[in-house]
């Protein structure tokens, strides 16, 4: 028997789902810090000293936390390339300013403290500021537009027809979710600099993020049923192959108001996602309030996972559902690669993502501690 028939292709269809969700949050958990920090720049230091803090507590890790992005466009590639085919061509737009933005981030943190210039150094941190926020923004307002459909459409050599426009993607509730996005990783982001910082920059953060927590909390319950309400799902009506070849169109869709919610009836147990959503921002909250700086963190990482969890379960087997021609929808189950390329890629996988976070663990562990005045003023020149 060849080796790969030992997991069947169902099986490694749902594990890639779950995979490609994994390295999803794995990025808005770890990266998703970086991002808040720095839109929070303008507004937690005020002096340069304060921002230079602000800085160095993301400047050894954003690169490595960058990589589960990296990860995720490969899954993406490799895994479900109808997905690939559709998201990053139709998006394109809105990919190139996300990239644009994140450029920023590196050129920033390089030349922020080469000139001894209070104008040069403020135009490098307006610029971290927009690679905090715009990305933040984004990912928020490309997540709205999946849950309400892509205008793209397959003809029948399955060559794709993507109809939609970069303002097209700016619709209400897709800003709506690029709003609860910002506010999420704000919070995530303040909970990060309570925890590597003291002093006014502590201070500050601690202040923007118990604001930051509620209105995350808000914002993802008024999303939560704009969508239920006004928002159609997606269902597929005729009969599925978990087995079968990955061809879009051998299924039958149709749009209905509250799709997105019939997963949660029929496994109840599904509401564990909006749920640790809800409970993650208010622990994050209390735990700002209560000064608890390591259980503030966790629970904003808590929020994350069930937001982001939310969306994955609330859609599934859809991952990509198309507003132009339902059928043309992409579904866990028909817009993989092969059983063997899934099956390789597995093997891969398992192998590398343990390196991964033993390493991210281990330099997570060497960097441990607070961020303070003395650690820039440390003339070894590693601070930025």
């Amino acid at each position: 028997m060849i080796l790969h028939q030992f997991i069947d292709y169902e099986t490694l269809r749902l594990i890639w789902w779950f995979l490609l969700g994994v390295l999803l949050i794995g990025f808005a958990v770890t990266d998703g810090f970086d991002l808040g920090t720095g839109t929070l720049l303008p507004f937690v230091a005020k002096t340069d000293m304060e921002r230079r803090i602000v800085i160095n507590t993301i400047g050894p890790v954003w690169e490595g936390n960058q990589v589960w992005l990296i990860l995720a466009g490969g899954a993406i590639f490799a895994a479900w390339p109808p997905l690939y085919a559709v998201s990053f061509s139709g998006f394109y737009l809105a990919m190139f300013v996300i990239l644009a933005s994140l450029i920023l981030r590196p050129v920033g943190f390089k030349y922020r403290s080469k000139r001894d210039s209070d104008t040069w150094r403020a135009a490098w941190d307006c610029a971290l500021f927009i690679g905090g926020f715009v990305p933040s923004l984004i990912f928020g307002v490309a997540i709205g537009n999946v849950l309400q459909g892509v205008p793209f459409r397959f003809n029948g050599d399955l060559r794709i027809f993507y109809e939609g426009s970069f303002f097209g993607l700016l619709n209400p509730f897709a800003l709506l979710c690029g709003l609860l996005s910002v506010a999420m990783l704000v919070m995530h982001g303040s909970a990060w600099l309570v925890l590597k910082t003291s002093g006014p920059v502590a201070d500050r953060a601690r202040r923007y993020g118990s604001l930051a927590a509620p209105i995350t909390i808000f914002l993802f319950v008024l999303a939560g049923l704009v969508l239920w309400l006004g928002v159609g799902g997606y269902r597929i009506t005729s009969v599925v192959d978990p087995h079968g070849v990955s061809n879009p169109l051998a299924k039958t869709v149709v749009e209905e108001t509250g799709a997105w919610f019939a997963n949660y009836s029929s496994y109840p147990w599904l509401l564990l996602a909006p749920v640790f959503g809800v409970v993650g921002a208010a622990g994050a909250f209390l735990g700002l309030q209560a000064r608890r700086e390591v259980a503030t963190i966790l629970s904003s990482a808590l929020s994350i996972f069930g937001i982001i969890s939310t969306v994955g379960v609330s859609m599934f087997p859809f991952i990509l559902p198309s507003s132009l021609d339902p059928k043309s929808s992409l579904t866990v189950w028909d817009a993989s690669s092969s059983h063997l390329t899934l099956f390789i890629m597995l093997v891969v996988t398992a192998i590398f993502i343990p390196l991964i976070v033993i390493y991210t663990s281990w330099v997570y562990h060497v960097l441990w501690g607070k961020v303070d005045e003395a650690a820039i003023d440390d003339k070894s020149g590693h601070a930025y």
